[in-house]
């Protein structure tokens, strides 16, 4: 059964380039499966727009609507209104974070992936690693700075320091020594007002996808191997010939069946529906620590996710599908709650 779905894409982040070429990949499958396929962008500016590119018509804040011109105008909420799903393709703030997953509860629409607790605490590295330790998940170690503190790092060198909630590798620094350190925190409090500085894991790094709702199932885990540069930066994601995906990772079966259990464990503990991607490390001692939960990875069909799950037997265009499904599921279940 065909559908007519709302593929939003861009957004505000600095990972708008991101979710343009994830969202290209998304509409061009959908419309091959005979799906109706409409576009509402968001300019880096925050203007919602219909269509993509040079094609698109800004909708935000038109004359006369007292609305702010980061908030989606008369055709854009009435083009959302009249669709069966919508598939937000959107990276990091005011997008993946439960921004405009609030916004698509109070309208009253089916929509793709995680809702908005689930999206804001898996954005948040921080309060995410918090609550996956209150449920007995092992998660990579860290502290946490705020705007104010001095760089400070008790694991030793090197370390990895991040903003706490950003994607895509943007604003995260390796650091070797103090001076690293300091210019690594300087960066990433340049992107947000809390940043991390984790211990360096040394081991594997492995990535599984989860798919589905109340009962959710992980892909065969894959292992990421950078080619070219020092760690898993922007570059290794997004270029290419940068980075390979081995699946099966390259680690015991016991280790294998171990990180697709705690991907799906901190899943549900997140509150997670749809899908996410899970980041784990095999330390080079035995142990997987979770890392992070991506409730939007990257979509292209040559992704790490989209790849995860083609490998494990569901098809790029099947999985799509299959997420439209539990889209609309997830909406029906909560229909019939009493509010």
């Amino acid at each position: 059964m065909s559908r007519r779905i709302a593929v939003i894409l861009g957004g505000r982040s600095s990972e708008n380039a991101v979710s343009v070429a994830s969202a290209a990949s998304v509409i061009a499958a959908l419309e091959q499966t005979g799906d109706e396929v409409v576009t509402v962008e968001i300019a880096r500016s925050g203007a919602w727009q219909l269509g993509r590119g040079t094609q698109a018509i800004e909708q935000g804040g038109e004359p006369g609507s007292a609305l702010p011109a980061r908030l989606p105008g008369r055709e854009v909420t009435a083009t959302l209104a009249d669709v069966d799903v919508v598939f937000p393709v959107l990276h990091g703030p005011f997008g993946e974070d439960g921004t405009v997953q609030g916004l698509l509860e109070l309208a009253g629409v089916p929509y793709v992936g995680a809702g908005v607790l689930a999206s804001a605490l898996c954005m948040d590295k921080d309060v995410f690693k918090s609550v996956l330790r209150d449920h007995g998940i092992p998660v990579t170690e860290n502290i946490t700075l705020r705007v104010g503190e001095a760089p400070r790092n008790p694991f030793g060198f090197p370390c990895f320091v991040k903003p706490a909630r950003l994607g895509s590798s943007v604003g995260i620094t390796k650091a070797h020594d103090d001076d690293e350190l300091a210019r690594g925190v300087a960066l990433a409090f340049e992107h947000d007002e809390k940043v991390l500085v984790e211990r360096f894991v040394d081991g594997t790094e492995v990535e599984v996808g989860i798919l589905g709702n109340s009962e959710p199932i992980a892909s065969h885990p894959g292992e990421i191997v950078v080619t070219a540069n020092e760690w898993y930066d922007y570059e290794a994601k997004y270029d290419e010939g940068e980075m390979d995906l081995i699946v099966p990772a390259r680690v015991s079966a016991a280790q294998l069946e171990r990180a697709q259990e705690l991907a799906v464990r901190a899943f549900i503990a997140t509150d997670c529906e749809g899908m996410a991607r899970a980041d784990l490390f095999v330390r080079s001692d035995g142990e997987v620590l979770v890392n992070e939960l991506n409730t939007i990875p990257g979509f292209t069909a040559t992704s790490v996710y989209a790849q995860l799950f083609e490998r494990s037997g569901i098809p790029y265009e099947e999985l799509l599908q299959r997420l439209a499904d539990l889209a609309v599921e997830r909406f029906e279940r909560r229909s019939r709650l009493k509010y």
